[in-house]
């Protein structure tokens, strides 16, 4: 085992006392050592129930015959950092998770990892950390929280709700008491922010790549029934090491087991139909283009638009839809969406790529999909979780009240929340790439949460040069119904950390432009947004890119269909401007940040440290 080398022979003795030390007795040192790297912080809605998920862990280790410890990382909530100089530490804490899992995987030398995330960007950087490592790693996260409910309307209500419902009262469109009433019920339990946004996203792509057992990014964080979902992991990660400590004693041939046997350019394109499938969160282009530049893939933004090509979009939840994560996970969850793309376009996915589980993702597929003739019977029990409808920050407090989905009584009808490929939303993925002379080297829209009448669309550009600048613009009326908002200086290296726009998204719909406004970037986006919202432009605006010479007045031509980005400037303008444009200057020069921006590379290759 690799743990031997800090707790086998004499010359280990000192390590051994140490490890007596924290509670360890002679029967433990012929054990597993499994790491359980969490990330619970108490501002974290999604993350402040995690000392309840490591707790069982730990106790399902140990029944499965393994050694558990258990360390934190750090965390940020891209809610509370958004709108102020907290959300340009969000994307570079990707990195520093990264690094501290490394850090302390092989400063101790554990066997097997399982990983325990939520939110954002902790979910890419254990993964990072994990193909980093290549450690034997199994994830499961705390789970999405239940969408809430206006007392008044009726309606269901997230997180985006009051942000749409904060733009409009401050352009006096909303009043106190309606957005007090909305803020107080839009987020009601522990768990991810209950959409479709960055933090859901990753954790069902981690179902698709391989990484993590099914129902982990959908079923609710409210559940009793994720308790059984620990369990099985518990167990799975302990018995992982145990067959690969085997095979290395009879010197037999190891199972692909790792993070990167699973990991591949194969299993990338899994969870890259899933998330075109399923019309997700834009950040998960940056996040799997990082993921696969840790596992030394070469995977290329390009292979995106050819995905989103054959891949229909048959699944759309908030803020693209009125659907919830909870309604996707009585509906089927992930497999079934992966049911529902094997069926209408065989031979998309790689059915043969190696999962966590021990079994291939077809055979996953034939046993999970809720509309399989071989679903098993487990799955059926999984998909039947429901809602507690009452506030709480504990975790796994919602019993589970029927036996199977079949005896859910369901508001909606499931065969609409995830769609046949028949009938599906768009026959082209969530997810575009966009080229053209404003983004030469890409940028990414999430084209499932784009009005119709927004597909297309020409328009006078208004220029800010930072989030909070353009967030004030729209709110006091400087931008108008057809106008094209660019908002540069906001990439990996000029923002530094590359902001989330959700303020700037949020506001334009708030003040009811979103079927007539366009918002372009070099920053990124929450999971959170919809509308004619376009990031990740690259070059961005600190490295020379076209988007630092646009002008108010610009005419910019946004054509998602043909994937074309452009503004129309001629060449020998846009020298002329390029050649009268000061050199950048970075807006901070000390602290971590200083040194991220530094070593940060474009969106276009997942913003990863150089």
């Amino acid at each position: 085992m690799r743990s031997d080398t800090i707790k086998t022979g004499a010359a280990r003795a000192p390590h051994r006392s140490l490890l007596r030390a924290c509670g360890l007795t002679e029967n433990d040192f012929g054990k597993p050592f499994i790491a359980i790297v969490s990330s619970h912080v108490d501002i974290i809605p999604g993350h402040v129930h995690l000392n309840q998920v490591n707790e069982i862990l730990k106790r399902e280790i140990i029944k499965a015959g393994g050694v558990p410890f258990i360390f934190n990382t750090i965390g940020v909530c891209d809610g509370v950092a958004m709108g102020h100089a907290g959300m340009k530490y969000s994307l570079a804490s990707r990195e520093l998770i990264a690094d501290s899992v490394e850090t302390m995987l092989t400063a101790h030398q554990f066997d097997g990892m399982i990983c325990v995330p939520n939110c954002d960007k902790i979910v890419p950087g254990m993964l990072m950390a994990a193909v980093r490592c290549n450690v034997p790693t199994i994830f499961v996260s705390g789970g999405p929280m239940e969408a809430g409910t206006d007392p008044k309307t009726g309606d269901k209500l997230d997180l985006i709700s009051c942000f749409s419902a904060a733009a409009a009262n401050q352009a006096g469109s909303l009043a106190d008491d309606d957005l007090k009433r909305i803020e107080e019920n839009c987020c009601p339990t522990c768990g991810s922010c209950s959409g479709m946004f960055t933090a859901n996203s990753m954790n069902c792509l981690c179902e698709a790549i391989g990484m993590a057992l099914p129902c982990n990014g959908t079923m609710l964080a409210t559940s009793a029934t994720r308790k059984r979902l620990y369990g099985k992991a518990a167990r799975r990660i302990v018995d992982i090491v145990r067959d690969l400590t085997q095979a290395e004693i009879e010197g037999k041939k190891s199972p692909r087991v790792r993070p990167r046997d699973i990991i591949t350019n194969e299993s990338i394109d899994n969870a890259m139909i899933l998330d075109m499938a399923m019309g997700g969160s834009s950040n998960t282009v940056l996040h799997l283009l990082a993921i696969a530049s840790e596992a030394g893939l070469n995977y290329s933004m390009k292979r995106f638009n050819e995905l989103s090509d054959k891949t229909p979009n048959i699944c759309k939840v908030s803020p693209s839809c009125k659907y919830h994560v909870e309604d996707v996970h009585n509906s089927g969850g992930i497999f079934t969406i992966l049911g529902e793309i094997r069926r209408g376009c065989p031979n998309l996915l790689n059915e043969r790529a190696t999962t966590i589980s021990g079994k291939t993702l077809g055979s996953l597929i034939t046993t999970w999909d809720a509309r399989s003739p071989k679903v098993s019977k487990e799955a059926l029990t999984f998909y039947a979780v429901t809602a507690g409808g009452k506030r709480t920050p504990r975790g796994m407090s919602q019993p589970q009240t029927v036996k199977t989905v079949a005896d859910l009584k369901l508001s909606f009808d499931p065969f609409d929340c995830i769609r046949t490929t028949s009938k599906a939303y768009s026959a082209t993925g969530g997810l575009a790439i966009l080229y053209g002379n404003l983004a030469p080297n890409g940028s990414v829209v999430k084209s499932a949460g784009v009005l119709p009448e927004m597909m297309v669309h020409t328009g006078p550009a208004v220029v800010f040069e930072s989030e909070p600048e353009a967030y004030d613009g729209i709110v006091n009326g400087k931008v108008k119904a057809g106008d094209v908002v660019i908002v540069r200086y906001e990439g990996p290296r000029g923002g530094p950390g590359m902001q989330e726009m959700l303020g700037p998204t949020t506001a334009i719909k708030g003040v009811k432009l979103d079927n007539s406004v366009a918002l372009i970037t070099d920053g990124r986006f929450s999971g959170g947004t919809a509308g004619a919202s376009i990031g990740h432009v690259s070059p961005e605006a600190a490295d020379g890119g076209t988007i630092g010479l646009v002008q108010n007045g610009d005419v910019v031509e946004i054509d998602i269909p043909n994937r074309r980005l452009d503004v129309k400037v001629s060449e020998s303008e846009l020298e002329a401007r390029r050649e009268k444009q000061k050199q950048f200057e970075p807006r901070i020069k000390t602290g971590y940040l200083a040194r991220y921006a530094k070593l940060a590379s474009s969106a276009d290759t997942g913003a990863v440290l150089r």
